[in-house]
């Protein structure tokens, strides 16, 4: 009987940890600097994993080709991502803040290439779930 209470006791400890972590808010994981590795991990080394929770709903994804604006929506860029799933880009990757403040932050990715660079501009907005990318921008030289 004193085996069997313990036992009892032990799963209460046990399912009452998970439930506490559970209740931990998510918005506290994204941060901008889990936003901004979450997008660069996607897109040079096609880590998805994690990347649609690091998407605003609303998100919009655009692309200069030559003097033509192209837009894709969350669902078109994840469906292409999950497609070049392991795709690792050979790029040499820097980043730099355009702005910021407690709200919104705009961020440069480049990318270069041995022939070209790819510059993502990446507007990242402070919602109630954390930082979520907001729109993305890309500019190839």
């Amino acid at each position: 009987m004193k085996t069997l209470h313990t036992i009892c006791l032990a799963f209460i400890l046990v399912v009452s940890t998970i439930c506490a972590k559970a209740d931990e808010p998510t918005a506290a994981k994204f941060t901008r600097s889990y936003t901004l590795s979450s997008f660069i991990n996607t897109m040079v080394k096609g880590q998805v994993a994690g990347f649609e929770a690091a998407l605003d709903p609303s998100v919009t994804f655009s692309v200069m080709r030559g003097q033509k604006l192209v837009t894709f929506s969350k669902e078109d860029m994840l469906d292409f991502m999950k497609k070049n799933k392991g795709v690792v880009q050979n790029c040499i990757t820097t980043t730099s803040q355009i702005q910021s403040n407690n709200d919104i932050c705009v961020m440069k990715v480049d990318m270069k290439y041995e022939n070209f660079t790819r510059s993502n501009y990446i507007t990242m907005a402070n919602t109630g779930d954390g930082w979520k990318i907001t729109n993305v921008h890309s500019v190839f030289k």
